[in-house]
């Protein structure tokens, strides 16, 4: 949320009133992210024993639940709810920081978190990482 304020805040957002489609639409993807962000927290604490941050990380590898089919829900449902403000907000800027928002992590979990999975869980991750995608699930 304080980023996408910034973003308006700085370039002089001017609200226009979302279209019906936008803002059905809108409302579905920001509680859709709710629902998957929710979800993989409780599987965070649940399952894995742990939490988001590094000093307090998972102890158990989790695929369960959506990390059944793509590795990375959480910030699915992250840049669910950005596409849903930028939808109810109308803002083409906010489109630009759901992109970067997407690059930066896809960033991060080649360069860090990857390598750190496969270090922490050996190759219970490997083979995880081998069968399920990182971000579009397979469709069958």
């Amino acid at each position: 949320i304080t980023i996408p304020l910034l973003i308006l805040y700085f370039t002089n957002f001017q609200y226009n009133s979302p279209n019906y489609w936008q803002l059905i639409l809108g409302i579905f993807f920001i509680l859709s992210g709710l629902f998957l962000a929710v979800w993989t927290m409780i599987l965070f604490h649940r399952i894995g024993k742990g939490t988001l941050a590094p000093w307090a990380s998972t102890k158990h590898l989790i695929i369960e639940g959506p990390y059944k089919i793509t590795r990375n829900p959480m910030i699915t449902g992250i840049l669910a709810i950005l596409t849903g403000e930028t939808l109810l907000l109308n803002s083409i800027n906010l489109i630009f920081w759901i992109i970067i928002f997407f690059v930066i992590n896809c960033i991060h979990f080649k360069l860090y978190e990857e390598k750190n999975l496969a270090e922490k869980f050996g190759n219970e991750y490997l083979e995880y990482k081998k069968n399920v995608p990182a971000w579009f699930p397979k469709i069958r």
